[in-house]
C-alpha cells in the first residue's frame, strides 16, 4: 500500500494532481451552491413557527457541521505528519486551517442572526455556542503557531500538537445540547434517523451540505497547491511550471491578437 501512496507524497505530483481536480470541484460547488440557495431561500416553504427566519439554516447548518468536519481532517493530517514526518501532511495544516476558521466564523456569525429573533439576544454564553467559539480559537491558534517560527517545521509540529489536542473539542460540540441544558436545538441532521422536517426543507438543505463541502474542497485544494508553490519556491519543477505557464499565456495573448 506505502508503494501506491508514496508518489502521492511528492509535491510535483500532487500540486498537477489537484490541478487536475480543482476546476471540476469548483464548477460543482458553484453548481449545487447556485441549487441549494436558491432551492431553500426563494422557494422551500415557510417555517409554521419560525416563519422566513429559519432560512438561515441553509448556510448555518452546512457551516456549522464541515466547521467540525475540517477539524478532523486538520488533527489527521496533524496526526500523520507527526507520526510518519511527511511535510505534505505538515503543509495540509496550512491549507485546511483558514478554511475551517472562516467557516467556524460563519457559523457563529449565521447562528447569532437567528438568535437573535429566536432568542431575543445575539449571543448567549450556551453550552454549544460557547464550545464553538473555542473551536474558532483553536483554528487561529493553530494558523499563528504555523507562522509563529522561521523554520517551517517547528511551527508545523507546534500547530500540529495543538491541533490533535484540540479535537477533543468535537465531541464536546457534538453532544453538547444532550450533555448540558441548552438553548440550542438538537441536531438538525443525523445519520441514523430521519431529520422531522419536510422533504421540501430537507432536500435543499441537504443540496446546501454537499455544496458548501465541495466548495470547502476547492478552496483546500487552492490553498494547498499555493502552500506546495510557496515551500517548493526554489526547486527546478516549480521554475519550470513557471515558465510554462507564462509561454502558454503569452501564446494566448498573440492568438487574441
Amino acid at each position: 500500500m506505502w508503494r501506491w501512496l508514496h508518489p502521492y507524497a511528492k509535491p510535483e505530483v500532487v500540486y498537477h494532481l489537484l490541478g487536475r481536480w480543482l476546476p471540476w470541484v469548483t464548477l460543482g460547488a458553484v453548481a449545487t451552491l447556485s441549487i441549494g440557495l436558491i432551492w431553500g431561500l426563494v422557494f422551500a416553504p415557510a417555517d409554521y413557527q419560525q416563519g422566513d427566519s429559519y432560512r438561515i439554516i441553509f448556510v448555518h447548518v452546512p457551516t456549522a457541521m464541515l466547521s467540525m468536519s475540517l477539524y478532523l481532517a486538520l488533527a489527521i493530517a496533524a496526526f500523520i505528519g507527526r507520526v510518519w514526518q511527511l511535510k505534505m501532511a505538515d503543509w495540509a495544516l496550512a491549507a485546511i486551517a483558514p478554511v475551517g476558521m472562516v467557516y467556524t466564523f460563519i457559523s457563529l456569525f449565521t447562528g447569532a442572526v437567528w438568535g437573535k429573533p429566536m432568542w431575543g439576544t445575539w449571543w448567549e454564553w450556551d453550552a454549544r455556542l460557547t464550545s464553538q467559539l473555542i473551536l474558532l480559537f483553536l483554528y487561529i491558534g493553530v494558523l499563528a503557531l504555523y507562522h509563529a517560527f522561521s523554520d517551517n517545521r517547528t511551527g508545523a509540529k507546534a500547530a500540529g500538537i495543538l491541533a490533535m489536542v484540540g479535537v477533543i473539542n468535537i465531541p464536546i460540540i457534538r453532544y453538547s445540547v444532550e450533555w448540558w441544558n441548552s438553548l440550542h436545538q438538537g441536531a438538525t441532521l443525523t445519520v441514523f434517523e430521519r431529520p422531522p422536517m419536510a422533504d421540501s426543507m430537507l432536500y435543499p438543505l441537504l443540496i446546501c451540505l454537499l455544496a458548501f463541502a465541495l466548495l470547502a474542497a476547492a478552496l483546500v485544494m487552492q490553498r494547498m497547491r499555493n502552500e506546495i508553490l510557496r515551500q517548493e519556491l526554489r526547486r527546478p519543477w516549480v521554475k519550470a511550471q513557471f515558465a510554462a505557464e507564462l509561454t502558454e499565456a503569452n501564446n494566448g495573448q498573440k492568438g487574441q491578437a
